[in-house]
């Protein structure tokens, strides 16, 4: 009798054992769906034929808006034309803040969040980031006729020096944690705060090396302070929905050709040069 009832158990498991679908005959749906049960953006943005693009537009050399044409260009410009067309897809532009983008992202009103985005870990606990495009840090932009007198963070936290941020991102955040006895004025515009500076109203703005070498190049008035060796380390990458793990895969993968074979080298180059 024991033998009996193990022998048809033996029987049960193998049916169950056999009825049940390999891994790989789950169906596409569930293979390319994100952590949160969501079809990847490696799926949706192709059948979808859009690629959303959260950006500023107020960051040169990275991400800008015309004002009269409300056309953006910039290096990730550029470079969100080139993963849309990898995707069969065309980028469409999302405006943000940089104190709005990652909330934008995490709400999924975007697919990506490009334009100069700094890697911080406060941003990397609500998002994913790419493969870094870029290394960068913060640095002195100041007239020129005062190059000398703001090279070091002692030299520029001084009661009497005017210290000029725009609001929401990585400046502010550094600029309140290294300005104590400096005067700290929050600008609300980053494509004006330059203006400020040459102006006479303000006299250092530190930002990132990448932009204060742009705009030392389109304002000769202004003069980037050892962009070589900036005051931080930091890395610029793009911006993507947390738990999509394929189209971050897919991401990196673009990202790393395009930093390899000259794609993003001749994008910043244009800007720069």
């Amino acid at each position: 009798m024991k033998r009996a009832v193990t022998l048809s158990a033996l029987a049960c498991l193998l049916a169950v054992t056999a009825a049940a679908p390999a891994a790989s005959d789950a169906p596409a749906a569930v293979r390319g769906a994100t952590a949160a049960g969501k079809p990847s953006a490696l799926d949706a943005v192709p059948r979808h034929g859009v690629l959303r693009v959260c950006t500023t537009g107020d960051y040169r050399p990275f991400t800008h808006r015309d004002p009269a044409t409300g056309r953006y260009s910039g290096v990730d410009i550029k470079m969100a034309g080139d993963l849309a067309k990898s995707l069969d897809a065309t980028p469409r532009y999302v405006a943000t803040t940089w104190a709005r983008l990652v909330g934008d992202l995490s709400a999924g009103r975007c697919d990506i969040a490009m334009g100069g985005v700094s890697v911080t870990l406060p941003r990397a606990r609500s998002v994913y980031f790419s493969e870094p495009t870029r290394t960068d840090g913060k640095t002195p932009l100041v007239r020129c006729t005062d190059k000398d007198k703001y090279r070091t963070l002692a030299q520029i936290d001084r009661p009497g020096t005017r210290v000029i941020v725009n609001p929401g991102g990585t400046n502010e955040e550094f600029a309140r944690a290294q300005i104590h006895r400096a005067t700290l004025t929050v600008h609300p515009d980053n494509t004006t705060i330059f203006d400020e500076i040459i102006a006479g109203r303000a006299d250092v703005m530190m930002t990132d090396a990448s932009e204060t070498r742009y705009q030392a190049k389109i304002h000769p008035e202004l003069c980037s302070l050892h962009p070589d060796k900036p005051f931080t380390f930091s890395e610029k990458a793009y911006a993507l929905p947390r738990g999509d793990d394929e189209f971050k895969a897919y991401v990196d993968q673009w990202v790393h050709l395009a930093t390899h074979d000259g794609t993003y080298r001749k994008y910043e180059d244009a800007w720069m040069k």
